[in-house]
């Protein structure tokens, strides 16, 4: 009876932890922060893997720019190719249930000046669904 009693209690443990750590992968920062550090060392492929297929990507706080990963990669690649300084700061970050707001200052554009930008991800289903951009 003891054999089976730790039986189950090692079962319920082992249970629990691989629950806890379900529930935490991809976790709306955890998805922005991946795509963030991709996004830096300009992984096309890595980048995009935490987005949805069918990711909606706006100008704040309504006007669809680009609709689905195969547009996604489209721009992002030549932007990639073009841009070998690109680099975002994280600025600051809030997380807000299934929502992620990141401040971000970007370089590596035009002569090396930084301009600042809000990236707000929505996320469904363990991906990004959508992105709004606030450019300042």
């Amino acid at each position: 009876m003891k054999k089976l009693f730790l039986f189950i209690a090692i079962q319920f443990t082992i249970n629990l932890a691989f629950s806890q750590d379900m529930l935490t992968k991809n976790a709306p920062e955890e998805l922005a922060q991946e795509q963030l550090e991709e996004y830096n060392a300009r992984d096309i492929d890595a980048f995009l893997a935490p987005y949805a297929e069918d990711v909606e990507l706006y100008t704040f706080p309504n006007e669809l720019n680009t609709k689905g990963k195969s547009e996604m990669r489209k721009q992002y690649e030549q932007m990639f190719a073009n841009t070998p300084d690109l680099h975002c700061e994280l600025v600051n970050r809030i997380v807000n249930g299934n929502t992620v707001i990141d401040h971000e200052r970007i370089t590596g554009f035009s002569k090396g000046k930084a301009f600042e930008a809000v990236a707000i991800y929505k996320i469904g289903e363990g991906k990004i669904k959508k992105v709004y951009f606030i450019k300042k």
